[in-house]
């Protein structure tokens, strides 16, 4: 069994096997990811998640909502909302203290390949303290 440390590394591993992968609005397969879809196929990987299912963004939250952290460690995850709609809109994998990972750039539009490259939608890397609307972080191997 593994530790919840070798479960963070490995969660990170299989996000960075996807680095540069196309993002398409509802994907959630190796072939293109939205970005519950990239937290889904990781957190199946590692056992964190059922290996069947499927959730959106706030079903995820709704999963870990009693696990928030106030000071995320490389693994955890960070959730941002639409204030307007009072709804949990985007989630991604934290790397460090400045960093996260996940499946961005695109939205309901974007579907295929061509509507990625447009869109520059692909599995990113970014800073995720200075974008707004973080929701909170959670810890997801409690």
């Amino acid at each position: 069994m593994m530790t919840e440390d070798e479960k963070r590394s490995v969660m990170i591993q299989v996000a960075m096997s996807y680095h540069g992968t196309f993002y398409s609005w509802g994907g959630d397969d190796p072939d293109s990811f939205d970005c519950s879809g990239l937290l889904v196929e990781c957190g199946k990987s590692i056992g964190v998640l059922p290996r069947r299912g499927d959730w959106p963004a706030r079903g995820l939250y709704a999963r870990w909502i009693g696990n928030e952290v106030t000071i995320p460690k490389a693994g955890d995850v960070v959730f941002w909302e639409n204030k307007t709609k009072n709804d949990i809109v985007h989630v991604e994998i934290i790397l460090n203290s400045e960093l996260s990972i996940g499946a961005s750039g695109g939205g309901s539009r974007t579907k295929t390949r061509q509507d990625a490259i447009r869109d520059n939608a692909f599995i990113k890397i970014r800073p995720f303290k200075t974008r707004p609307y973080i929701k909170g972080f959670f810890n997801p191997y409690i």
